[in-house]
């Protein structure tokens, strides 16, 4: 058994060989553990109205156990919407976004008419509202396990999975809830399963990631970051990841910033002890130039990002890595962390999976005095054989 001062000692190391270095004056606050009957399980982030009431989904837990829409503010949680599998939808592995009525809108990965997955809509009311179920493989495609994006016309936009070709798909809601697929993808050179939402900039070209698919075809591939052109519906692969230092298989959004760069993550790939790496934090110039600002080693530092990344106005980036940490297991709970614009990371907080949570997937939401939002995904309240591990939480750290 390694002692408490060689723990010390491998970990100085491993922080000054990596260029990691410790959180300064971090406060971590669980704001609210989940049990089960109120949700389990919430992978996506959170959102806030201008009252600072947080509103996000579970994967699971609820009335039936297929996920919740909850609120949570000064009263404590509150269960918006429990998902019953059909015709609703089931297991809404995405966070939410708002209109300026207040009203919730995301997607369920699975349920609705057929079990492919629905887009709903809840109001202020917790009223329920499905806007579209996803049928058959090879006209809507299947699975739609990212959010969703609002034009100023209520048309919503998002990705699925599977279906139509077997490699998902970019769809277009109108506000009937008709669906228009504006990119079929093949699986080619053109990337295959997009897991995440898309973002879309001022002219209103979508971009996203693809997890599999690019310079390999179908499921060896390491994926691409695409564009989807507002006028001319073209699709075009800004860069494909060869899985090597560059990274590997992205399956969390994009954010960009005003001068067009684009940032996210990828899951795996970059410089690791293991063939598949523990994956990268990249950004991609206008003129597609891929630049990797960090490489998860899998140590103190984090390993497998699965959510996207979260930018201040200093150019600061905040994300969470689901393993990797000083904790237990065999690859840590999971960290969330900082980069600074030389690349320098900070880990914010290092989970240990148990009463503070643990495996952090989500976007973390970011308040105008530097408080960080997010949920993790497991510890907490565990509550039966259903949930041994705990049912997740939300969280804050705060400057």
């Amino acid at each position: 058994m390694i002692g408490s001062w060689a723990r010390w000692w491998l970990s100085t190391v491993l922080l000054l060989a990596f260029g990691t270095t410790a959180a300064q004056a971090q406060t971590y606050t669980v704001l609210y553990a989940f049990s089960g009957p109120d949700g389990a399980g919430p992978d996506a982030g959170v959102i806030a109205d201008s009252t600072g009431s947080l509103f996000g989904t579970t994967e699971g837990g609820g009335a039936l156990g297929y996920g919740t829409v909850f609120k949570l503010g000064e009263a404590g949680e509150t269960v918006l919407h429990s998902f019953t599998g059909s015709p609703d939808g089931a297991y809404p592995y995405a966070g939410l976004i708002s209109n300026s009525a207040g009203d919730l809108f995301g997607t369920t990965g699975n349920g609705g008419a057929q079990g492919y997955g629905t887009a709903f809509k809840v109001d202020a009311s917790g009223n329920e509202t499905l806007l579209h179920s996803f049928t058959d493989l090879k006209k809507s495609g299947e699975i739609p396990g990212g959010g969703l994006v609002l034009d100023g016309a209520e048309n919503l936009y998002g990705t699925t999975s599977a279906g139509v070709l077997g490699y998902g798909n970019v769809f277009k809601l109108n506000a009937s809830g008709e669906e228009q697929a504006l990119h079929v993808f093949t699986g080619g050179a053109d990337g295959g399963v997009p897991f995440a939402g898309l973002i879309h900039d001022s002219a209103g070209n979508l971009y996203g990631t693809t997890a599999f698919g690019g310079i390999i075809p179908g499921y060896s591939g390491n994926g691409v970051l695409f564009k989807l052109d507002a006028s001319s519906k073209e699709t075009t692969v800004l860069y494909s990841f060869t899985g090597g230092a560059d990274g590997g298989n992205p399956i969390a959004g994009l954010i960009q910033d005003s001068a067009g760069n684009l940032y996210g993550t990828t899951s795996s790939g970059g410089v690791a002890p293991v063939p598949a790496g523990y994956g990268v934090v990249f950004k991609l110039d206008p003129a597609g130039a891929l630049t990797v600002l960090h490489t998860f080693t899998g140590g103190a530092d984090g390993a497998y990002p699965g959510a996207g990344l979260t930018l201040d106005s200093d150019g600061n980036l905040y994300g969470t890595a689901e393993q990797g940490g000083i904790g237990q297991g065999a690859l840590g709970y999971g960290v969330v962390f900082k980069l600074d614009t030389t690349g320098t990371e900070t880990v914010l907080y290092t989970f240990t999976g148990g009463a503070d949570g643990g495996q952090p997937r989500s976007v973390l939401l970011r308040d105008s005095a530097g408080n960080l939002y997010g949920t993790a995904g497991m510890g907490g309240i565990a509550n039966g054989p259903d949930y041994p591990y705990g049912c997740g939480v939300v969280f804050k750290i705060a400057p």
